[in-house]
């Protein structure tokens, strides 16, 4: 299958008290929703802020949509203008209103619908009344921001969102939402839009995400199409009694009263030959888990 990424970035560094981000190469694919997976703490926040030019202070280069440079992001209007951007916590300044808001990203980007933004904050009830031009950004709960915040990206013509943590302060029926919005958002372009979300905890993203790439400690340890990883890694169950024959070839192994159960690569599987065992299919949340565990610094 022949891939063309909207966003490129190599020799990608960071460096923090304590942390570094070190990222040799990273590609997005173009088209697809992809997941950017790990603990807290891992730097998704950070890389995103570098892709997105809000920290300027990094080594490395990066390519936007395959002829831009990260130099050009501040130059040329046209690639920030195709990027849209969410985080949670205090993006817009607490004493502005709804209509300040709009009046804002009027003079900020060309490409901007103000109807579209108050369309959205209805549809998406930011507020009690959805759209008040003279509410508060003080007024909105954490995940009416966040609601605000994705009306605004939806407001204009884009080719890519970056989105940091967007399910994090959202109730379920709102990321179920979401995970429409990004669909419907994809669809919209035939295959000229994409979407790089962070998560820690994926499974309320795991239907919308087309590839993943999973972070521990500044550095990308795994990333793939999610069919792909589906193939790479199995989930092996069984009896307590065949544990001590297999584990070692396991990542993440859990027991209860009913058994065991793990992820194993498949090119492995060999080595359980003989074994009284079950191979099922993993979703892309036991994988995750499995790889950043395997790569935490946290204690097991």
């Amino acid at each position: 299958m022949e891939v063309n990424y909207v966003l490129e970035a190599y020799g990608l560094k960071k460096k923090y008290k304590g942390f570094e981000l070190n990222i040799p190469e990273l590609k997005i694919p173009k088209g697809y929703a992809t997941a950017l997976i790990g603990e807290n703490g891992a730097g998704k926040t950070t890389l995103l802020n570098i892709l997105a030019g809000i920290q300027l202070q990094y080594q490395g280069e990066i390519r936007y949509y395959g002829k831009y440079t990260d130099k050009d992001r501040e130059e040329i209007p046209e690639v920030k203008e195709r990027m849209g951007y969410t985080a949670p916590g205090s993006y817009y300044v607490s004493q502005w209103r709804l209509g300040q808001i709009a009046e804002l990203n009027e003079l900020l980007f060309s490409n901007f619908h103000r109807e579209r933004f108050e369309r959205w904050c209805k549809e998406l009830a930011v507020g009690a009344e959805g759209w008040d031009p003279k509410k508060k950004v003080s007024d909105l709960s954490d995940g009416n921001r966040m609601k605000l915040m994705i009306a605004g990206v939806l407001a204009r013509d884009t080719a890519i969102l970056l989105m940091d943590e967007p399910a994090s302060p959202l109730d379920p029926v709102m990321r179920d939402k979401l995970c429409e919005i990004i669909r419907e958002y994809l669809a919209e372009d035939e295959g000229q839009r994409s979407v790089f979300f962070s998560t820690h905890n994926i499974a309320d993203m795991e239907n919308v995400t087309d590839y993943a790439i999973i972070m521990e400690s500044g550095k990308i340890v795994e990333q793939g199409f999610v069919e792909d990883l589906k193939e790479k890694y199995l989930l092996v169950k069984g009896d307590e009694s065949e544990l001590g024959k297999v584990q070692k070839e396991l990542f993440n192994c859990t027991t209860n009263k009913y058994g065991f159960e793990g992820i194993c690569l498949a090119e492995k599987l060999d080595r359980l030959a003989g074994c009284d065992i079950s191979v099922e299919r993993p979703s892309l949340t036991q994988i995750s888990v499995a790889v950043m565990k395997h790569f935490s610094h946290v204690a097991a």
